[in-house]
């Protein structure tokens, strides 16, 4: 066992970590849940968690990695009662259906637009293009996300 430190969610804290334990086995451990297991090879996006500004996956990370580092889950971002605008707006536009894939789309989606207030469609289309959906044919997701943009949300319509 080893002990790191980084910040979870805007909160300094420890953790006690195995040599080989994931980012995404420590986060579930911990209870944090939102952070879905898909294929546990970097190739879904279902685990996209936050770390340093950047969406990573956390399924391929090793936890000693996050040590020193800042990260953010999809609980970190908003709840039920308070939702952030990128939930709100894949529950609008019918973007969320089976939902599994739904936390690793809103922290990607999140990363970039934190970048790139005002992303386009192109933006989109290549930083998503690691999240896999099998339910929503990814226009409504689409939608969902342009939504949000500043380029869109200037021009009052989306593409």
């Amino acid at each position: 066992m080893k002990t790191i430190e980084f910040t979870l969610n805007g909160a300094l804290r420890q953790f006690d970590i195995e040599p080989d334990e994931t980012l995404i086995d420590l986060l579930r451990r911990v209870g944090l849940t939102g952070t879905k297991r898909g294929c546990d090879t970097g190739m879904c996006g279902s685990c996209a968690v936050i770390m340093d500004g950047r969406a990573i996956n956390a399924c391929i990370l090793f936890a000693f990695q996050a040590a020193g580092r800042t990260i953010e889950t999809i609980e970190g971002i908003g709840d039920f009662d308070q939702p952030h605008p990128l939930q709100v707006a894949m529950a609008d536009a019918g973007a969320v259906q089976c939902g599994f894939c739904t936390p690793g789309i809103v922290m990607t989606a999140k990363a970039l637009l934190e970048e790139k207030p005002d992303a386009d469609e192109a933006d989109f289309r290549q930083h998503l293009d690691g999240n896999l959906c099998r339910c929503t044919g990814y226009v409504k997701i689409k939608e969902a996300l342009l939504s949000c943009s500043a380029n869109e949300t200037a021009s009052g319509e989306a593409s």
